[in-house]
């Protein structure tokens, strides 16, 4: 029996094609991209003049980024992540303890917001003062509106 070379040549080129084709696929398939080790811990936080923060105006605002490394154009981001930590990202705990301030009670209402995510969760907040010394005194000088 003879083989025919144009089969045999047909065969070895559909073999090459078939297989070169799979190389080339599997070359150009895209890397696996890696997980991050830390969730996302990014924020804004304002100060704000007025009663409603819907409404008020925005006097100061700032970045805070807490993972992996505290940066942001916070002041001191550092000491604002440290602060968060040890709250666990509960805002409303900031102002846990009592107030270390005598304040007047003149009515100058100061709102201060947080937006954003912290360790992967969304974070929503903000609360009204009577004015920035109470501000000041209810939040004990902390580190995460000082700004």
């Amino acid at each position: 029996m003879r083989r025919n070379p144009h089969a045999v040549f047909a065969t070895i080129t559909a073999s090459t094609l078939l297989l070169g084709g799979f190389a080339t696929a599997t070359a150009q398939a895209a890397p696996a991209k890696a997980e991050s080790l830390y969730a996302p811990s990014a924020l804004v936080l304002t100060v704000a003049r007025g009663e409603d923060p819907m409404t008020a105006t925005v006097e100061r605002a700032v970045t805070l980024a807490c993972a992996p490394i505290a940066e942001g154009t916070h002041p001191d981001p550092a000491a604002a992540c440290k602060e968060l930590a040890a709250v666990q990202g509960k805002f409303a705990e900031l102002a846990a303890g009592p107030s270390n301030r005598t304040c007047t009670r003149q009515w100058d209402p100061v709102v201060v917001t947080a937006h954003g995510v912290w360790q992967g969760k969304p974070v929503q907040f903000s609360t009204t003062y009577g004015n920035t010394c109470e501000m000041a005194g209810s939040m004990n000088d902390n580190a995460v509106f000082a700004f």
